[in-house]
């Protein structure tokens, strides 16, 4: 997805779509990824998965040739947050937790256990395991991790807020146990140790310092090396010291695509075993027409990706509920899936995806889509009528034609539903001039998308509902929303984040989570738009693909 997308904390970036950044936002969570993903509770490939602790043209042997037309930014862990940079670094290296495959069950990696927690949610104490050893022959222990945790935190890297915001120590409290503390209770917190940056790395490779960042390799624990890296490729070795599953591969080699043409000609034409992030709509069309006939498959999954309209509540008209409420009842949601993206997206009816049990479809059920009625009597309600006209802008990146065909679409239902009465006028500005004028209140509504770091419903309420800083008469001064261009401020709201995120219990949370979607549809700070799908297109030869509800793809999966 080639679009403006928020990630982490006022964040904003390009994301190298397949995800990620990451809508920004890792991000992307990322936007990513990314980010990204919903994904469901069951993978979606075309062979088992293992046990988790485990150039151009298509290769022979047991080695994948994989194409993209993602970049790689950077392997570093303390700096990389684009979601393909997060894959790489997710096979490449370990972290102390990960993910069972084809569930979203947290279940330990390097840690031997789950955290013991304090009771008052401050103090983690993880056992670590023994026999494992660096690519560069390093053993693994409590001070390498503590010494990678300290280098993502202290580098600055773009992700580096995700943990420093978090933690207020880490202590190698033993030979193989690690104790972190944190600043304040975050139930959400082994979720995020299972971001990719989390991982260890070599002391004697890295050191900690304001921007010393290795871009151009890597030397963590992962069952894969960095065989050779150039601008347009990466090929991983098989790290035959692996602690874990061997890969069920020999190896995988990455070819970087300029434009999703050559990509899709290459894979369609054999010269690919796989082909990953990203195709245009059309060329989905097509591979997904001619399995039978081209001998590959199609592997299809959502993404934990959010695409919304942020509404800005410091300007008119948007800062009347009324006509926040009219839009959200305007916008046909499935209208835009079948214009836009051929059906290869989902409509989106909050701001946490249904991949979570706690996603509610709060949108569907109080606004529905296209509703015009519903719309008028909103309007009407503020006092709008045809001799006195709704007219709102839609901004979006103009680097994105999926936006741009988005926000037309979007136009001309509008404008056929509500003939006289509303007027949708559509602008664009680049990504460093709309992201600044997101920050500072310059627009009324504008499509973003967004990257979860992490995969807990946190990681969908913090950034779009919570402020630091401001009033009911002020709205937020400072803080996620007021990131997120919609300024939005609730002290119910802020009291909620506040208390899910120390909330141990489960079904508690649960609860608070739907609290705030509950508080999301009567204020309609955003409006929730669409999922994009995800897909991996691989020939015959290739199995045990898949793509994970959490967004991820394991290489090592893969046998050829």
């Amino acid at each position: 997805m080639k679009g403006l997308v928020k990630r982490g904390r006022g964040q904003w970036t390009m994301p190298e779509r397949g995800r990620m950044r990451i809508a920004q936002f890792a991000a992307l969570f990322c936007l990513c990824v990314a980010l990204i993903v919903g994904c469901g509770g069951s993978q979606t490939g075309n062979a088992p998965a293992p046990d988790a602790t485990g150039t151009t043209g298509s290769t022979s042997g047991g080695r994948i040739a994989m194409g993209t037309t993602q970049k790689i930014e950077t392997l570093d862990p303390a700096d990389a947050y684009t979601i393909f940079g997060g894959i790489l670094l997710y096979n490449l290296g370990d972290r102390l937790y990960t993910y069972e495959p084809g569930t979203t069950d947290i279940v330990p990696q390097l840690a031997t256990e789950m955290p013991t927690v304090s009771e008052d949610g401050l103090t983690y104490v993880i056992p670590l395991r023994q026999g494992v050893k660096l690519h560069d022959g390093t053993d693994f222990n409590a001070e390498v991790m503590k010494f990678s945790i300290d280098r993502f935190m202290q580098n600055g890297g773009g992700p580096s807020f995700l943990l420093s915001d978090q933690v207020e120590s880490v202590t190698a409290s033993g030979d193989y146990e690690l104790t972190i503390k944190l600043k304040s209770p975050f139930a959400a917190f082994p979720a995020l140790l299972t971001f990719w940056g989390v991982t260890p790395v070599s002391p004697s490779s890295y050191e900690i310092g304001e921007g010393k960042f290795k871009p151009d390799s890597f030397i963590g624990s992962g069952p894969y090396k960095v065989a050779s890296l150039t601008p347009d490729s990466i090929k991983l070795d098989v790290n035959p010291d692996y602690w874990g599953e061997k890969p069920a591969n020999d190896g995988i080699d990455i070819q970087i695509y300029a434009s999703p043409a050559n990509l899709y000609n290459t894979f369609r034409t054999k010269g690919l075993d796989v082909a990953y992030q990203t195709l245009d709509p059309e060329q989905i069309t097509s591979l997904k027409r001619e399995t039978s006939s081209g001998g590959w498959e199609v592997i299809e999954a959502g993404t934990t990706v959010v695409n919304y309209m942020t509404l800005n509540q410091k300007v008119e008209p948007t800062n009347n509920l009324n006509v926040r409420k009219a839009i959200a009842a305007m916008i046909d949601r499935n209208l835009i899936n079948e214009r836009v993206f051929q059906g290869q997206a989902a409509p989106l009816y909050t701001i946490i995806p249904p991949a979570f049990e706690d996603s509610v479809p709060v949108f569907k059920e109080a606004y529905g889509d296209g509703n015009f009625d519903k719309a008028r009597e909103f309007l009407t309600a503020a006092g709008y009528s045809e001799a006195n006209p709704l007219n709102f802008e839609v901004w979006y990146p103009s680097a994105s034609t999926i936006r741009a065909n988005v926000a037309n679409t979007m136009k001309q239902s509008i404008e056929r539903g509500l003939p006289g009465l509303v007027t949708v006028t559509v602008n664009s500005a680049e990504r460093a001039t709309l992201s600044q004028g997101v920050d500072n209140g310059l627009y009324q509504t504008v499509l973003l998308n967004w990257y979860p770091d992490f995969f807990d419903p946190d990681n969908f309420v913090h950034p779009f509902l919570s402020c630091d800083q401001g009033s009911p008469e002020t709205l937020c001064q400072r803080g996620a929303s007021q990131g997120n261009g919609s300024f939005y401020y609730s002290p119910k709201a802020n009291e909620l984040v506040t208390k899910q995120r120390a909330e141990q219990d489960p079904a508690a949370r649960a609860k608070m989570f739907k609290d705030l979607q509950t508080l999301l549809v009567e204020d309609v700070p955003y409006i929730p738009l669409w999922q994009n799908k995800d897909y991996i297109f691989v020939q015959n030869t290739v199995k045990g693909a898949a793509i994970q509800p959490t967004q991820q793809f394991f290489f090592w999966q893969m046998s050829k």
